[in-house]
C-alpha cells in the first residue's frame, strides 16, 4: 500500500505552530506533498525542515514569502527534480517531483490568479506550459515503467459539484470556463489522459471540499471548494482503494485554510 497526502499549508511556519507538527507525527502517509510553504528551508523549524524519519525536498520561490512546495517521503527517493523546464516558472516554487519505485510523485501549486490582473495572465501562462509537460512526463515515466501522481493545489474547481457557490463564482478565477476547459484537457483521453482520483472514488454528490475561506462561517457551513487534487495516470488511479479529506473537527482546530487530501493506492 502507498498512502499519499497533499495539503496546502498556507505558510508552513504558521502551520507548524497551529498543529501541523502533531498531525505529521500521527499520519500514516508514506508521501506528503505540501504547497504554499512560503519559507526558505533555513527559515523553517528543524522539525519541519528535516523531520525525523522523512526524506525532505524543498522548492522555495525566488520571491521571498511566496508559494513554495515541498515533499516528504519515508523512503529515500531514487531521484528528485525541481521545476518542469520552464524559464519563467522553475524558480517560482510551484513544482517539484520525486521518483520512487514504480511511481513519480509531484507537488504542484498552480497560480491562484485574479480576474483582470497580471496574476490571471501568469496563471494562464503557467497552464499553457504545464499541460505539455504533463504529457511528456507521462511518456517519460512509462518508458521507465513508472506511473505518475501529481498532487497539489490546482486552484481550479472542475465541475459544479466541486464548489458550493458555483453560480456566484462563474466569473471568478478558479471557476472560469477557460480554466475548467483546461482541466478537462488534463483528464480527457484525447488530452493528457490523467484521472481525478478523488472524483473517481466519489463520483456522486458535492465535494468533498478541501478549501474554505477564513471569512465568515464558510468552514462551519461547508461552503467550500474542491481545488486540491490527486491527478494520476490511469494505471495508478485504478489502484486507488480509499480517498478522503481530513477535515478538522472544528474551525479552531484547523492549521490551514485547506485540509489534507489523502489517497491510499494498492501497489501490491
Amino acid at each position: 500500500m502507498l498512502t499519499v497526502t497533499s495539503v496546502n499549508v498556507n505558510g508552513l511556519r504558521a502551520a507548524a505552530k497551529k498543529g501541523f507538527v502533531e498531525w505529521l507525527a500521527g499520519t500514516s502517509a508514506e508521501v506528503i506533498c505540501l504547497q504554499e510553504v512560503r519559507a526558505e528551508p533555513q527559515q523553517l523549524p528543524e522539525e519541519v525542515r528535516s523531520p525525523e524519519g522523512w526524506h525532505a525536498l524543498h522548492a522555495p520561490a525566488a520571491a521571498k514569502g511566496r508559494a513554495g512546495v515541498s515533499l516528504y517521503s519515508r523512503r529515500e527517493p531514487e531521484s528528485t527534480r525541481i521545476g518542469f523546464g520552464s524559464a519563467e516558472f522553475d524558480g517560482s516554487g510551484r513544482y517539484a517531483e520525486i521518483d520512487l519505485p514504480g511511481v513519480t510523485v509531484a507537488s504542484l501549486y498552480l497560480p491562484s490568479g485574479e480576474v483582470g490582473t497580471e496574476r490571471q495572465d501568469e496563471k494562464i501562462r503557467f497552464m499553457g506550459e504545464f499541460l505539455p509537460y504533463l504529457e511528456q512526463l507521462k511518456k517519460r515515466a512509462a518508458a521507465d515503467g513508472r506511473e505518475v501522481l501529481v498532487c497539489g493545489d490546482w486552484n481550479i474547481a472542475h465541475q459544479e459539484a466541486d464548489l458550493k457557490n458555483w453560480r456566484a463564482n462563474r466569473k471568478s478565477s478558479g471557476f472560469l470556463p477557460e480554466e475548467r476547459a483546461w482541466l478537462t484537457r488534463v483528464f480527457e483521453e484525447t488530452g493528457a489522459d490523467y484521472v481525478d482520483v478523488v472524483r473517481a472514488q466519489h463520483p456522486d454528490g458535492e465535494g468533498p471540499y478541501s478549501w474554505w475561506s477564513y471569512r465568515g462561517r464558510a468552514f462551519d457551513n461547508d461552503t467550500g471548494w474542491r481545488i486540491d487534487y490527486h491527478v494520476a495516470t490511469r494505471g495508478l488511479a485504478a489502484r486507488a482503494v480509499k480517498a478522503y479529506v481530513e477535515k478538522a473537527a472544528s474551525h479552531e482546530e484547523r492549521w490551514s485554510d485547506h485540509a489534507p487530501v489523502t489517497v491510499t493506492y494498492d501497489l501490491g
